[in-house]
């Protein structure tokens, strides 16, 4: 029976969340609907263990579906690189979920609870559909699917901004499905294949015709919308703001991570680093725009009122160096971005819930409605601080190792200008969180903060949880690294 279903482990991984979507409608009790989501996430999260534990031992999992042989069947994929996404995904995605009931009590009506769950767990197929796959065509199902699960999280935020907001998502998110679609279609055309592999070894000999070029620059175009690329990022900072806080952890910690590894995936797994890279010289420009959306979106960041906007647009200039790194095309910058998928989603995901508990007891995220809140809440206030202190790059967190991983790679290409202009962006990152910093803790709360209690511990353990390990692997960094570095290894070996 364990033998059994450990050889269908990467099939269990996208149907977990898959058939326990509809279940949570059918229980339609909240609190059921509830636990039933966190033993489906956590399960979900175990088996993304297990592969990535497997693949770093035996190298590449090839799981068929139907016993159906590549490239003719479907087939899953699952190599370090999309374990480790896999993990990510499914980590985040667990431990928030364990933050939803009480924090959905306060933001969303009580007979709304199980469609949200529903659509929780259908967003979380959807993610670790598009991780998995062998099958390019799956990719743009499993996007489909998640994004219209998170049209859904973002709509049913608290604030009647939150329609307008996921309606804006809506329309960059089906621009962004339609080029991928259509370049995934010219490939096809090409090739006969819509396997990833079988893809890899077709394209070189056509890659020079013009509908090869214009497939990659669909794709591209495309997964930089999704990813939320500087300047084709407009859908994210209202998606964030609005949203209910579990939605808001969840998608920044997860959605633009995923399609991060999409882009990665088709850039150097399927058209290889040769052609994207050498011959079209996909480099340059990503770097940047990178640098740019790093600089521009922690500017923008400085100004903000309030403090999950301020978020969404650091949530932008973070993706610009998970892009910076790959950029470069090297082993080491490619480790390096990879390895800033895993430190932001735990900061990042952290901090939202941090604010979440903030807004729990004061109804607001506004930085006015916020004064003082660091001497009544500084339990939630805390945690904020120390992930602020990941995004900066201060020593003993993850986004430390992060940049000092970023600034080698850069150094070993000669590339010191942009390594100096990386070092400098922090002290943007300082000056927005700082200023976070200073409301809460160097302000005297009104009367009505004073009367307010600390968020409550089902609101803070997650939250403690997702910056605990910013921490720990801020000190103890060399598994995480070792994962990034190996990913990225077969990564550029596959190619």
């Amino acid at each position: 029976m364990i033998d059994a279903v450990v050889q269908h482990l990467p099939a269990w991984q996208v149907v977990l969340p898959l058939l326990g979507a509809p279940i949570c409608i059918l229980l339609r009790r909240p609190a059921w609907a509830w636990a039933w989501t966190v033993l489906v996430t956590w399960a979900t999260a175990a088996c993304a263990a297990v592969l990535l534990r497997t693949t770093l031992d035996g190298g590449p999992w090839i799981y068929e579906m139907g016993g159906w042989p590549s490239p003719i069947g479907i087939v899953y994929r699952v190599d370090p690189l999309a374990a480790f996404v896999l993990l990510i995904v499914s980590g985040v995605g667990a431990v928030v979920s364990l933050y939803a009931r009480r924090s959905l009590t306060a933001e969303l009506q009580t007979t709304r609870h199980d469609l949200y769950y529903a659509a929780y767990l259908l967003c979380l197929a959807g993610l670790l559909g598009m991780t998995i796959t062998g099958d390019a065509f799956n990719v743009f199902v499993f996007l489909e699917i998640s994004s219209l699960a998170s049209y859904v999280l973002v709509g049913l935020g608290p604030d009647r901004r939150a329609l307008t907001a996921a309606y804006r998502y809506l329309i960059a998110g089906a621009l962004g499905g339609t080029f991928i679609l259509i370049g995934i279609g010219l490939a096809y055309q090409m090739t006969g294949t819509l396997n990833m592999d079988d893809l890899a070894q077709r394209l070189p000999p056509v890659s020079h015709s013009r509908t090869v070029l214009v497939s990659f620059a669909f794709i591209t175009v495309g997964a930089s919308l999704k990813l939320a690329l500087w300047p084709l990022h407009h859908w994210l900072p209202n998606a964030y703001t609005y949203a209910p806080s579990v939605t808001s952890a969840f998608i920044s910690a997860t959605s633009t991570k995923v399609m991060v590894y999409v882009l990665a995936r088709f850039a150097f797994g399927i058209y290889g680093e040769p052609f994207a890279f050498e011959e079209l010289g996909l480099g340059r420009p990503l770097l940047v725009l990178a640098l740019s959306g790093i600089y521009v979106a922690s500017a923008v960041a400085i100004f903000q009122t309030d403090v999950k906007r301020l978020l969404a647009y650091s949530s932008v200039a973070q993706i610009g160096y998970m892009i910076l790194g790959i950029s470069l095309a090297t082993p080491a910058g490619v480790a390096a971005g990879v390895l800033h998928l895993f430190n932001h989603a735990v900061t990042k995901g952290g901090m939202f819930l941090a604010v979440g508990a903030m807004a729990y007891r004061t109804g607001s995220t506004r930085l006015e409605d916020l004064r003082g809140v660091g001497r009544v809440m500084p339990v939630s206030t805390l945690a904020f601080v120390l992930g602020g202190f990941g995004l900066i790059g201060v020593p003993l967190t993850a986004g430390f190792v992060t940049k000092w991983a970023l600034l080698e790679a850069l150094w070993a290409e000669g590339l010191w200008p942009v390594a100096i202009a990386v070092l400098l962006s922090s002290l943007l990152a300082v000056v927005y969180v700082g200023k976070v910093v200073e409301t809460a803790w160097f302000h005297e709360p009104s009367e009505a903060l004073r009367a307010r209690a600390e968020a409550p511990v089902d609101l803070l353990l997650p939250a403690w949880i997702l910056v605990g390990l910013s921490l720990i692997f801020g000190v103890w960094g060399a598994w995480t690294t070792g994962v990034a570095r190996e990913a990225a290894l077969r990564l550029l070996g596959g190619a």
